[in-house]
């Protein structure tokens, strides 16, 4: 009886072998040791098409295409826009080469690319296009902290980083927040019910909900110091 057992164990340790090496060789991978390169179209500020592959910017954060940057010593203005246009300026057109790292959660490779050599991510990240990505990567964490302190682009215009806008839950919302916004004034003028006067900035929590009447004298502002110099003061979140 115990030889029996013995042997019957045998064979079930043997089978659960075979069944890891099974699982090990049809588990699906993905590869990351082939290189792609081809022409450059920039998606946005931090993805671009490659010859038909979309590929993720390993490392680096750019502001989202609908995202408003500002401060209380500048304009709202659509930085998100702004830095596409940059990058497209940069590198639409140009032959990239890039090493695939990973695949992300919608599909598009995530790699590091390199145009005549250099790496499009440190590029944009020293230039203050965009931001260094900790949460996956360190290597643009020296660059952001240079074009801080040096206030390169983005971080001379307050603004807010791409992961909280996305907190914030703005995604999808500000666009349609800002239909019926003037060109180039998108503070919100919200007056409550007990008659008091808040204005709202792209990026807080309450923005993309609040409506303006201009019938009940709400109104949009330019620029910080317009809100408040018509007696306007700033929601607190």
């Amino acid at each position: 009886m115990a030889l029996a057992f013995r042997a019957k164990r045998a064979d079930i340790n043997q089978m659960l072998r075979i069944i890891s090496v099974l699982a090990l060789i049809i588990a699906p991978s993905f590869c990351v040791a082939d290189d792609l390169t081809g022409t450059v179209r920039i998606v946005d500020g931090d993805t671009l098409d490659l010859s038909g592959t979309r590929i993720r910017l390993h490392g680096v954060d750019a502001p989202e295409t609908d995202q408003f940057c500002g401060s209380a010593n500048a304009p709202m203005w659509a930085c998100g826009a702004w830095v596409t246009r940059q990058v497209q300026a940069r590198f639409n057109g140009q032959v990239a080469r890039c090493m695939p790292v990973d695949m992300d959660r919608y599909g598009r490779v995530v790699a590091k690319c390199q145009v005549q050599g250099k790496d499009i991510g440190a590029e944009l990240v020293q230039d203050g296009l965009a931001f260094a990505y900790r949460e996956y990567s360190w290597d643009y964490d020296l660059a952001e902290k240079q074009a801080a302190v040096a206030g390169r682009g983005l971080h001379a215009a307050g603004v807010q980083s791409p992961k909280a806008f996305r907190a914030a839950g703005q995604r999808g919302l500000a666009a349609a927040a800002l239909q019926d916004a003037p060109d180039g004034c998108v503070i919100k003028g919200n007056i409550s019910a007990n008659g008091k006067r808040i204005y709202h900035m792209p990026g807080q929590r309450w923005y993309a909900r609040t409506r303006i009447s201009t019938a009940k004298g709400e109104r949009w502002f330019c620029s910080v110091a317009e809100a408040q110099s018509a007696g306007w003061r700033r929601a607190a979140q």
